[in-house]
Parts: C-alpha cells; structure tokens; sequence
C-alpha cells in the first residue's frame, strides 16, 4: 500500500482532525489501525499519531467501501489502485470516474491554506481530481504544464493591478482556466482578471463552492471598499505564523469542544490579508500614504493580539505547528 512502500514526508494531521476529514470515529480508526493495519500513522514525540494527505486519501477511500458494503477485512490491505478499481460503480470524483462517464475536472493549487486544506475534503469536491498541490510558485511553474490542468486555483492574500499580471502569466503557462481566491483586492484589479476571463473570488470559500466554480459556475464579487481613519505610529509587530501554519492549525484536533483553533486561525489570516493589502496601498496612493500606514499599523496590532490569544490555545491543546 502507498503509505507502506513510500512514507510522505508531508506535515502531520492528528487522529481527531483525521476523523473530521474523513467521517470515520476515532475508536474506529484505531480498531483498523490495530486490526487490520489500514495505514501506518507516524508517531510524534509525545506518542500521538500523525497521518499523510495519502494516509488521509487512501482512509476516505476504505470508508466509501464500507458504506457500499465491502468488509473491512477484504479491502484492508488493498493498494491504492486496487482500492480505485475496486470503488467501480460507487466512484463519485476526487479523479476517480464511473465506466461511460465523462472525466473529472482537473485541478492543479497554488496557496499556503488551500494546499493543506483540500486534500482531505474530498466529499465536498466531488468530480475533482486534484493533479497538484503547490505551496512554491517556483515549482508549481516548472510542473503545472505537464499535469494538463483544465483549472489552476491561485491563492493570494491580496490582489492590486501589479498582482494581475502574474495571474495571466501563469494562466497562460498553464493553459487552463484559472481561480483566484483572494482575501482583499482593488476594484480595478478584479475588474481586469474579469476581463481576462479570470475568475477572482473572495475568500473565505468552501470546497463545495470551488467545486461548483471549477465545474462552470460563476459568483458575483464584491469589489473592495474605500478605506477612512487616521495616522498612528509607531512599530509594526512581526507575524507569528504564516499562512500554512495556520491552516494545520485551524485542522487539528482539540480537547476543547469548540472551534477556538478554527475561528482564530481565520481571523488572524484575514487581518493579515488586510495588513499587506494595507502597507502595499501606502505605495501605491502617495496622496493617501498616512491613512493606509494607519490602516496598516492598526491591523497589525490587532493581528498581533489576536495571535496571542491563538498561541494560548496552541500551547494549552498541546497543537504541533
């Protein structure tokens, strides 16, 4: 199986965050763990498991035979292929594809969140098969050609007319229709990538609307409002995680029977979303350069509290980041 004959080297996703993603409990997981060696989780220092995007893919698949009504003990040691063959009939997307049916979209990611989040929300992407997975722009240039994508999903904090002219370079490279889920953008930057046929789309979006917009719907963006306020000084507290480490942890499992690690994680991700559209206004608008570096301070500070809090709640739920 894939998670035996080649370990991923990728970040570690903790067993309650797994049962999230994939709909199985975690006394199941286990059982088929100790049972049936499913999969071969790592281990961290402190002895929690610790599961790959593959440990995660191959665990939805073995689910999604269960509920057709395969045995556990009959599917258990199946490759990853086998397992694909085996789905026959039941296959519903996520680059798998019933006899006689057309094939699924293909798409390929560049972004810090979305490259961790997407993997195992293959229920909501129904139809997709996701080709690549990216976090450096270098590398996502080099391959993005040979995977034959019909759709790229970039991934930008903050969009102005600069920002445009990459996003249809590296359209055009991949000859694909091209997604940009942007946290905070200028109206004329929106109004280009519409006129280039690009699709710039406000973050937060869930995987079932990227699906949607990768299988041909259209949304409707709102463009960015005009900024007010007044000069404040002084220094700008650095970022303490950056966007990949907030993603883990707004995926981990906690003792806390809420969403604290979720609900932080995305606010901090938006103030500092706002903080760099903010700081690259100041170069952008002279006229208005003490409003934009008041905007600008004043969100990093929020951001930086905020992390604060965030940091409490890493530490006391023992989250690796």
């Amino acid at each position: 199986m894939s998670t035996k004959d080649a370990p991923s080297t990728e970040p570690g996703y903790r067993i309650g965050a797994v049962s999230r993603l994939t709909g199985i409990s975690t006394d199941t997981l286990r059982m088929w763990e100790r049972r049936y060696g499913v999969v071969e989780p790592h281990r961290a220092e402190k002895g929690n498991r610790l599961y790959t995007r593959d440990d995660i893919s191959r665990l939805a698949l073995i689910k999604r035979l269960v509920d057709a009504g395969h045995a556990i003990g009959t599917i258990a040691n199946l490759s990853q292929e086998q397992l694909q063959e085996r789905l026959g009939p039941y296959a519903e997307g996520a680059g798998l594809s019933a006899p006689g049916e057309a094939a699924s979209c293909r798409v390929a990611v560049l972004g810090d969140a979305l490259a961790v989040r997407l993997p195992g929300m293959s229920a909501e992407l129904e139809g997709l098969d996701l080709v690549g997975l990216y976090r450096e722009r270098r590398r996502f240039e080099e391959e993005v050609v040979s995977l034959k994508p019909d759709v790229v999903i970039l991934e930008y904090p903050t969009v102005h007319e600069d920002t445009v002219t990459e996003v249809k370079r590296l359209a055009r490279r991949s000859a694909a229709r091209a997604l940009v889920v942007y946290g905070f953008a200028t109206a004329a930057a929106a109004r280009q990538l519409r006129s280039s046929r690009i699709l710039p789309v406000r973050a937060p979006v869930d995987a079932s609307e990227l699906r949607r917009l990768c299988l041909g719907g259209r949304v409707e963006v709102s463009e960015a409002p005009e900024p007010a306020g007044d000069l404040l000084g002084g220094p700008v507290p650095p970022r303490r995680y950056d966007d990949g480490e907030l993603a883990r942890i707004a995926m981990s499992s906690t003792t806390v029977k809420c969403e604290c690690p979720h609900h932080l994680s995305d606010l901090v991700s938006g103030l500092a979303a706002f903080e760099t559209y903010s700081a690259q206004c100041e170069s952008r608008h002279p006229d208005d350069a003490a409003l934009h570096a008041y905007l600008h301070a004043t969100t990093a500070r929020a951001r930086a509290m905020i992390e604060d809090a965030l940091a409490r709640v890493v530490e006391s739920e023992g989250i690796e980041v």
